[in-house]
């Protein structure tokens, strides 16, 4: 027995940012994003679409949403006196930190504080049923998935630690996929949102939440940016591969919305927030290593990762996935990134026993010593 859900109503394709007006149906909405939106003509746009709907714009959005400047946007916007407290919607224009921040300011507490969200967050506990803000979702870059699932990811430096932010209302209400919006990205984040996609992808197939709908979309997803990222890291510009990749991610994205991400993902957020690495790259540098340790624990996992890779074997498909990300300039060397093997080793069956390593296909608690390089099958 297996179920699939996802509630977000998507709009997708080059042009359809035009269509936000009608996915807010007359209501008023709060416009949430990154600093160089404005410089970007960005703001000037959702402003000429939606006029006197467009009650305010919150444009301070860093990457990797912390609690410590959360907090203050938070509180000013839920204050009792707050002009924006009224406001039903929220338009996240952005990369997966502005969804992920929108995500957090839709909630609603008791007190109208962070505080008590925070609290929430550390005890993993529901806040009780109120006036949340909804939200429609609007990537600019193609790699996330945030504007298709419920989670957020906050990030609290100070103490030396990540939250999932995940509520019954913080799945987006609806997003626009419009590859146009994502022809500007520079080099460097299209690279590392592809490369998160593609992790989005392969955790999602050898996960134990898996079910064939979201394999079949995990599939698709993964020989897609396989074919499609090389070429547009050669040629940023072009629209109908920004759409592809677009797609591309929009897949990957419904497909780990029911699953969740595994071990690569468990890995890689002490290595953003220890080590500086972008998500994006420290999410998708340990694939080959944790491919050789799925292989071999389902036939049916086997056979989907095989043939995304148009390989015979396993050995095969893990030493093209190390040569796809070599060749886009991506080590997938551990000690590249300052683990020894011993350090890397403790690492992993770390990362194994967290909340999203356990949903690996894989246990590990048992497990023979990590492999260092791909074997063959």
């Amino acid at each position: 027995m297996w179920n699939f859900h996802n509630p977000v109503h998507v709009t997708n394709g080059p042009g359809s940012l035009d269509q936000l007006p009608a996915l807010l149906g007359g209501r008023s909405c709060l416009l949430i994003t990154f600093p160089e939106a404005r410089g970007l003509g960005l703001v000037d746009r959702v402003q000429d679409l939606l006029g006197a709907q467009l009650r305010g714009v919150i444009d301070q959005i860093e990457p990797n949403p912390d609690v410590q400047w959360l907090a203050p946007l938070y509180d000013n916007l839920h204050a009792a006196d707050s002009p924006h407290a009224a406001v039903p919607c929220l338009v996240a224009l952005g990369g997966g930190s502005v969804i992920d921040a929108a995500k957090a300011l839709l909630c609603a507490t008791p007190s109208g504080r962070f505080d008590a969200l925070l609290t929430a967050l550390e005890q993993g506990t529901a806040l009780p049923a109120a006036a949340h803000k909804s939200v429609i979702a609007i990537p600019t870059t193609a790699g996330t998935g945030s504007e298709v699932t419920p989670w957020a990811t906050l990030w609290d430096r100070q103490r030396g630690r990540k939250h999932s932010l995940h509520q019954r209302w913080t799945w987006p209400e609806a997003a626009i996929i419009d590859a146009q919006l994502m022809r500007s990205l520079p080099a460097a984040p299209t690279l590392a949102s592809g490369l998160d996609a593609l992790s989005h992808a392969l955790e999602s197939i050898w996960n134990v939440h898996r079910n064939p709908v979201s394999t079949a979309l995990a599939v698709q997803a993964a020989r897609r940016i396989l074919s499609c990222l090389p070429a547009l890291m050669r040629d940023p510009a072009n629209l109908l591969l920004r759409a592809s990749m677009a797609d591309a991610a929009l897949f990957a994205g419904l497909a780990f919305s029911n699953t969740r991400t595994a071990l690569a993902h468990s890995l890689s957020y002490d290595i953003t927030l220890q080590r500086g690495v972008a998500h994006g790259i420290a999410c998708s540098f340990s694939l080959p290593l944790v491919l050789e340790m799925a292989l071999g624990a389902d036939p049916l996992v086997d056979a989907a990762l095989l043939s995304i890779f148009d390989a015979q074997r396993g050995g095969q498909a893990v030493q093209r996935l190390r040569a796809f990300l070599e060749a886009l300039g991506v080590t997938t060397d551990p000690q590249d990134y300052g683990f020894s093997p011993e350090d890397w080793g403790t690492l992993v069956h770390n990362a194994a026993s967290g909340p999203r390593g356990r949903n690996f296909i894989r246990s590990l608690a048992a497990a023979s010593p990590v492999p260092a390089q791909a074997t063959p099958y």
